[in-house]
C-alpha cells in the first residue's frame, strides 16, 4: 500500500473555505429555483381563481432567473460541470496536458473577474433606476456580481489545486500573449488584427485547450470589445444579463427540474420497464427501447443531458448484461437523442422561439412529426441491423403487469399537463413547465413514495446547477450575438449565403446552411449555436421562401447532427460519459445512425409539409 500525504493546513483550509462557499452557493441557487416556482405558479392562482393578476410577478420572476443563472452557473463551475471539448486536451502528454489545463484556469479565472468588475461597474451606471414596477434595477445586476465573485473564488480553487510549475508557466505564457498582442496593436496599427479576428482566434484557442464554451464566448467577446475600443466594456455585463432577462427562459430550469424529478421519483425506471414488456423478446428490442424511451423523455423534461442520462443509466447496464455492444447502444442513444430535439418542450425549441422571435407553440407542433419520421427509421434501422442478434430476455424486477401500466398512466400525466396546459391556453409553457414539475413530486412523494425531503432538496440542488449551466452559456452566447451585430456578421454572412446560393435558388441555400449548421453544431453547444446563427439565417431563409418553423426546425436538427458527431461533438461525450464507453469505440457504430439521421434530415428539408402540416391544421400558420 502506497501512503498518501497528508494536505497542509493551508490546503486544507483553502478546501474547506470553498466547500463551504460551494455549499451556500448551492443552496442559493435552489432556494431561488423554489422560489420562482412558487412565483409562477401563484401568478397563475391569481389570475384565475382571484382574478386578481399579480403584477409584479413577472418581474420578480426574471429577477430570480437572473440570480439562478448566476449562482448555479457558479456551483456547476465548482463541481468543473461546464462543458468544454476535450478531444484535442486528451492527445497531449501529461506535461502538455497540465499545462494547458492550467491556462484554461487563468482564462475562467481571468473571465470570471471580468465579469464582477464590469457587473460592479455596470451597476454604479443604474443606481436609482427602478423598473416598470417600482423594483431597483440592480436587483437583476447584482446576481451577477454574486455569480461572478463566487466563479471568482472558486476558479482560483482549482488554480490552487494545480501544480506549481505548470501554473506558473501558463499564468508566464498568457501574460507575454497578451502583452505581444497589446504591443501589436500600439507599435503595429496598420497591421493588427481586427476586433472580429480576435474575438475568432481567442475563442477557437479556448476550444482548443478544453475551456468550457461558456468562459470561451465571453473571453471572445472581452477581447473583441477591448481590442474595438469604441464600446464600454460594462456592456459585456449588460448584454449577459440581458439575455436571460426573458420570461420565457423560465422554463428551462422548471423542464429541467420535471426531467430529474421523474429520474428520481421511480417515474422513468417504471416506464422504461413498461416499454421492455411490451416490446417483448424480439431482435434490437433493447434498441427499439432505447429510442421510445427518448421519445417520452424528451417529451416530458426537454433537456437532452437528462433525457441521455435518464435513459442511458437504464438501458446501457441492461445492453452489458445482455451481452450486447455498450458501444452499438451509446451510439444509438445519440442518434435518439438527435430526433429528440424535434420532440417538445425541448430546451432549444425553447431557446430558437425566444432568440429568433418565432412561435414556440408553433415550433412545438411543427417538430411532431419530424420526431415521428425520426424515430421510426432509427427503429427500422435497429430492426434491420439486429435481425441476426439473440433476443436479450426480460429481466425480473418484483413488478406486475398491471403495477407497470397504472404507473405508467400516472407517469404520463406529466405530458398531459404540459400539452394540454399549453394547448388549452390555460397558461405559457413556463407556466405549464412550473405546474408540472409539482405533479412530479407528488407523484413521487405520494404515490410511490420514493422522494423524501432529503431527495427533493437534492433534486433541487442538482437541477438548479445543471439549469445554471445551460442559463449561463445563453448569456454568453448573448454577448458574442451582439458583438457580431454591432459588426454587422449578420449582413456580410446573409450576403456571401446568398451569392453562394445564386443561380440554384433557396434548395442550394437549404443545403448550404445544413452544412454549416453541422459544423457550427459540432463546434459549439446546441444553445449558442442557435443564439448566434438562429437569428442571422432565418431573415434569409424567408428571403428564399421557407417558413420560420419548417426552416427552425431543419436548423434544430442539424445543430443536432453536429451536436452528437464525432469528433467534437459535446452531446456525444454525454452520452459516452453516461454509458461509461470511450468515444473511440463508438466512431464506427455512431457513423450509421449519423448517416441514417442526415438522410431524415434531408428529407425533412425537401419535404416541407412534414413540417407544416400539423402547425397548419392547429391554426399556427394562417
Amino acid at each position: 500500500m502506497v501512503a498518501t500525504t497528508p494536505a497542509s493546513p493551508a490546503v486544507q483550509f483553502v478546501q474547506t473555505g470553498l466547500l463551504a462557499l460551494r455549499r451556500l452557493v448551492e443552496a442559493i441557487a435552489a432556494l431561488t429555483l423554489f422560489a420562482d416556482l412558487v412565483v409562477v405558479c401563484l401568478s397563475v392562482i391569481y389570475r384565475y381563481v382571484f382574478h386578481d393578476p399579480l403584477q409584479w410577478g413577472d418581474e420578480v420572476a426574471r429577477g430570480l432567473l437572473v440570480l439562478l443563472a448566476f449562482t448555479g452557473g457558479a456551483a456547476a463551475l465548482a463541481e468543473r460541470r461546464h462543458v468544454g471539448i476535450q478531444a484535442l486536451l486528451s492527445r497531449l502528454s501529461p506535461d502538455g496536458r497540465a499545462l494547458v489545463e492550467a491556462a484554461g484556469l487563468w482564462v475562467i479565472f481571468a473571465v470570471a473577474l471580468a465579469l464582477t468588475w464590469y457587473a460592479w461597474d455596470y451597476s454604479r451606471t443604474a443606481l436609482g433606476q427602478i423598473t416598470p414596477y417600482g423594483l431597483p434595477q440592480n436587483l437583476f445586476i447584482y446576481p451577477m456580481v454574486l455569480g461572478g465573485a463566487a466563479m471568482s473564488l472558486f476558479a482560483a480553487g482549482h488554480l490552487f489545486e494545480c501544480p506549481n510549475r505548470p501554473r506558473a508557466l501558463a499564468l508566464a505564457g498568457l501574460i507575454l500573449l497578451v502583452a505581444g498582442l497589446l504591443a501589436w496593436e500600439v507599435y503595429l496599427p496598420d497591421f493588427a488584427p481586427s476586433p472580429l479576428a480576435v474575438l475568432l482566434i481567442a475563442f477557437a484557442l479556448c476550444l482548443a485547450g478544453g475551456v468550457p464554451i461558456a468562459f470561451a464566448l465571453c473571453l471572445g467577446a472581452l477581447a473583441f470589445l477591448a481590442t474595438d475600443g469604441t464600446i464600454p466594456l460594462a456592456v459585456f455585463a449588460q448584454q449577459a444579463a440581458a439575455g436571460i432577462d426573458n420570461f420565457v427562459l423560465l422554463a428551462i430550469p422548471f423542464f429541467v427540474l420535471t426531467g430529474l424529478a421523474m429520474e428520481v421519483n421511480g417515474m422513468s425506471v417504471r416506464l422504461i420497464e413498461l416499454l421492455r414488456r411490451m416490446v417483448g423478446e424480439r431482435p434490437g428490442g433493447l434498441g427499439i427501447v432505447t429510442v421510445l424511451s427518448m421519445v417520452l423523455f424528451s417529451g416530458i423534461s426537454g433537456s437532452k443531458l437528462a433525457d441521455v442520462t435518464a435513459v442511458g443509466t437504464v438501458m446501457i447496464p441492461a445492453m452489458r448484461r445482455s451481452n450486447q455492444d455498450p458501444a452499438d447502444g451509446v451510439a444509438l442513444l445519440a442518434a435518439s437523442a438527435i430526433m429528440a430535439e424535434t420532440i417538445p418542450p425541448c430546451i432549444n425549441m425553447i431557446i430558437l422561439g425566444y432568440v429568433a422571435n418565432i412561435s414556440i407553440g408553433g415550433l412545438f407542433a411543427a417538430g411532431l412529426v419530424p420526431a415521428a419520421f425520426m424515430a421510426a427509421a432509427l427503429i427500422g434501422g435497429v430492426l434491420v441491423m439486429s435481425s441476426k442478434a439473440k433476443p436479450a430476455p426480460l429481466e425480473p424486477t418484483g413488478r406486475t403487469l398491471r403495477q407497470l401500466v397504472w404507473s405508467g398512466i400516472v407517469s404520463l400525466g406529466v405530458i398531459v399537463i404540459i400539452f394540454g396546459g399549453y394547448r388549452s391556453g390555460f397558461a405559457t409553457a413556463t407556466e405549464v413547465a412550473a405546474f408540472a414539475v409539482f405533479y412530479a413530486i407528488a407523484v413521487g412523494a405520494l404515490m410511490f413514495r420514493e422522494l423524501t425531503l432529503a431527495k427533493i432538496a437534492h433534486l433541487f440542488v442538482g437541477a438548479a446547477t445543471l439549469s445554471g449551466m445551460i442559463l449561463f452559456v445563453v448569456a454568453a452566447s448573448q454577448t458574442v450575438a451582439f458583438v457580431l451585430t454591432i459588426d454587422q456578421v449578420p449582413q456580410g454572412l446573409a450576403h456571401v449565403l446568398i451569392a453562394l446560393s445564386h443561380g440554384g435558388g433557396g434548395w442550394v441555400f437549404m443545403l448550404v446552411t445544413i452544412a454549416l449548421l453541422i459544423v457550427m453544431g459540432a463546434a459549439l453547444e446546441g444553445a449558442p449555436a442557435l443564439i448566434i446563427f438562429g437569428p442571422l439565417l432565418l431573415p434569409v431563409a424567408q428571403k428564399f421562401g421557407f417558413d420560420p418553423l419548417h426552416y427552425g426546425i431543419v436548423l434544430i436538427v442539424a445543430m443536432g447532427i453536429g451536436l452528437f458527431a464525432p469528433p467534437l461533438g459535446l452531446g456525444l461525450y454525454t452520452s459516452c460519459a453516461v454509458g461509461g464507453v470511450p468515444i473511440e469505440q463508438t466512431a464506427r457504430p455512431i457513423a450509421k445512425y449519423l448517416l441514417l439521421m442526415l438522410a431524415c434530415l434531408l428529407v425533412l428539408a425537401f419535404v416541407p409539409d412534414m413540417t407544416l402540416a400539423l402547425p397548419r391544421a392547429m391554426g399556427f400558420i394562417k
